[in-house]
């Protein structure tokens, strides 16, 4: 006969049932305060105590250990789920650093097909969709990006509507609840509308100096945005065609010796010590290309040390602060400690088999 212990999910775990169904709380503490399903049945699998101080929001800051490499000693196995929970994706929609990141994460799913993922993966991803539909709806704010998450779904289901018997493959309760979800999210896209500003703010854009506008286009880091910029208003049309403009974003996106290298050649050297920097740096684009990380403004990192995956600004408890032990050991071995590399979208997916 079966044993049957307190928790026969997953003996010695312990659970929580929150509003998305059961969790497990190593699961929920990473990531801070999330909110709670309270019912009878829930005492049985978790301490009022530990509840309550995860509530308060004690708990570590997000983060999710991934196995880089499989070997006879180390096997383990990356969920998208799990990981998308620990790094508490869906409340960073909301984090203005963070919102570019998780949209083009959320994009690059949809191009690989939201069907072939586990249920659980399709429920948190349409989860995190309709909550950049509410952000987008509450901030006002980048629509474009909305719409064509929206737009992406719909070609999602269409697909996958003609897949077998006109019905997707999988669960039909699963399916009827991701229809909902998608047709919550269309409705919200279809109906958002950018709010004019008050007549009497002050000041306005167009009120404001030279300096300042400039000041405002320096900080733009793509080069289809300043163009953009330049056909919306004449006054930034002329700052947008000034050198200094595309001199500082050529030194954004490259360095030194890429840039020599371009200046090196012969119909640069023709211009003499006056450049154009705009060619300068379309030359420069079509050569070395552009690295798409720089619009991000948090980008998420992968510890060397530890392989844990954790947002810069936000930490993550490392084995080099645990063991101080770690560090001396290293040194003495003659190496160095590892710094965070930053991890795009592409290269977070790829710790995963879609």
């Amino acid at each position: 006969m079966a044993f049957i212990s307190k928790d026969f999910r997953s003996p010695g775990e312990a659970w929580v049932k929150t509003e998305g169904g059961w969790e497990r709380l190593k699961v929920l503490e990473c990531g801070g305060k999330r909110k709670r399903h309270h019912s009878e049945g829930s005492s049985g699998y978790q301490d009022v105590e530990d509840v309550d101080a995860l509530e308060e929001g004690t708990g570590m800051p997000p983060h999710y250990h991934i196995t880089i490499r499989c070997t006879r000693e180390i096997a383990g196995f990356n969920g998208l789920s799990e990981a998308v929970k620990r790094l508490d994706f869906r409340r960073s929609v909301r984090d203005r650093k963070r919102f570019h990141y998780i949209c083009a994460f959320l994009l690059l799913v949809s191009n690989k097909g939201i069907a072939s993922l586990p249920g659980s993966a399709q429920r948190q991803l349409l989860q995190m969709v309709e909550e950049v539909a509410s952000h987008v709806n509450d901030s006002q704010q980048h629509p474009n990006v909305l719409r064509g998450l929206a737009l992406k779904l719909e070609h999602i289901v269409n697909q996958e509507n003609q897949k077998c018997w006109g019905k997707p493959l999988g669960s039909t309760y699963l399916w009827k609840e991701h229809m909902a979800t998608i047709k919550r999210i269309q409705r919200v896209a279809s109906q958002i509308e950018i709010r004019e500003p008050d007549p009497e703010a002050k000041p306005k854009l167009h009120e404001l100096p030279e300096e300042c506008v400039r000041e405002i286009i320096l900080c733009i880091a793509d080069h289809r945005d300043l163009e953009s910029a330049a056909e919306a208003w004449d006054t930034m049309a002329k700052l947008v065609s000034e050198q200094r403009i595309w001199r500082e974003l050529t030194r954004f996106h490259f360095n030194q010796r890429q840039i020599h290298t371009i200046l090196d050649l012969d119909k640069f050297k023709q211009m003499g010590e006056i450049k154009d920097w705009k060619q300068i740096y379309h030359q420069l684009r079509r050569t070395y290309g552009v690295n798409d990380d720089y619009q991000f403004a948090e980008v998420l990192a992968l510890c060397r040390s530890c392989c844990c995956l954790f947002w810069p600004s936000d930490g993550h408890p490392c084995i080099v602060d645990q063991s101080p032990d770690y560090k001396q050991r290293l040194e003495e071995a003659g190496g160095q400690l590892a710094l965070a590399q930053p991890v795009p979208p592409a290269q977070f997916l790829k710790y995963f088999s879609l």
